[in-house]
């Protein structure tokens, strides 16, 4: 189903971009926007994640310079029956994450260190297993191409002044690049909301259902939410095409109209998550411990990772500890260092 839906999109985009070369140039105008399109559809496929990645200057880590996020991962994918995805991080104060991939075998997870540092450990695994979700449900790949097609006709609707300028190319002349200009990049928009509106909902429920605690996702959402009101995401502002692939929607002006929002109602997000506990969600499909095992004399969680001090490591020597997203001081260090 996930494959048809996949197909039906993509005629869907493919069709909206030839309409757009249509009112631009005519029928040349169509053909030209036809192989573009089909040149669109290849490189989304192959490359779409790795340009997503890059946009958002995403640096991959593992288990030696990120061991305690790269192990909440690779637990939650055991969980879920997934494959390891590819792990990365984003130096970026807005707490945020997205996921990417044709498919769980090549998947990709990425979290912002704003994500990491505001969260607890508890919150950012429910998040991670909100984008394992999506890869499950094999959403990223959906949802990456209509990023790429989304920012292909923004461009196209933004040149469209100086392209359609022929009028013996341009059968509606001065219309048809106006209606290029504003409808085109309008209806891209639409796209992206039907898309990632629905996938969102899903998302919430299984994500809830692979750690095993709604709570800690509504929780995670709540803090999010509220992160990205305050603190910008200029990598997302340059390219908003890419708004729906994250948990919360990035941009600052997400706020001004729920209907033009590419993301559904945090608000609704999080009633629905708890109404999963009233259902009896916190046990269902889910194992009875957290994730990420804790050693059975562990205090209860304190502090932005949501780990308590350990008694005992005041013995130890003094020295550089991790920060509290687990980066290791000793080992590699990527950009966030």
């Amino acid at each position: 189903m996930n494959t048809l839906r996949t197909a039906m999109l993509l005629a869907a985009m493919t069709a909206l971009f030839m309409g757009v070369g249509f009112l631009i140039g005519g029928t040349g105008g169509m053909m030209i926007a036809l192989l573009i399109a089909a040149g669109t559809n290849l490189f989304s496929y192959w490359n779409a994640d790795k340009m997503v990645l890059s946009m958002n200057r995403a640096v991959e880590v593992d288990e030696k310079n990120a061991p305690e996020y790269y192990a909440i991962v690779q637990s939650l994918a055991q969980q879920a029956g997934l494959p390891m995805p590819k792990t990365y991080l984003i130096d970026n104060p807005q707490p945020n994450a997205f996921a990417t991939g044709r498919n769980p075998q090549n998947a990709a997870v990425a979290a912002s260190t704003g994500l990491l540092q505001r969260l607890s450990h508890e919150e950012v695994a429910a998040v991670m297993a909100h984008e394992l979700a999506h890869v499950q449900h094999r959403d990223t790949l959906t949802m990456t191409i209509v990023a790429t097609f989304a920012g292909a006709i923004s461009m196209l609707g933004n040149f469209a002044f100086f392209l359609g300028g022929n009028r013996d190319n341009n059968p509606f002349g001065f219309v048809g690049v106006l209606a290029a200009m504003i409808v085109a990049p309008f209806a891209a928009m639409i796209v992206q909301m039907a898309v990632s509106r629905t996938r969102e909902y899903e998302a919430d429920r299984r994500g809830a259902e692979i750690c095993g605690h709604p709570l800690w996702l509504a929780s995670a959402l709540d803090k999010i939410a509220r992160g990205a009101e305050r603190i910008p995401n200029p990598d997302a502002e340059r390219n908003p095409a890419m708004a729906h692939l994250f948990i919360i929607n990035p941009l600052s002006g997400e706020r001004m109209d729920s209907l033009f929002s590419t993301h559904p109602s945090t608000e609704n997000r999080i009633a629905a998550l708890q109404a999963m506990v009233r259902e009896g969600g916190d046990t269902r499909a889910a194992p009875r411990q957290a994730p990420v095992p804790r050693q059975a004399d562990e205090q209860p969680p304190s502090g932005p990772w949501g780990r308590a001090a350990q008694p005992e490591q005041s013995a130890e020597p003094a020295g550089p500890k991790p920060n509290p997203w687990g980066r290791n001081p000793t080992g590699p260090k990527g950009r966030w260092s």
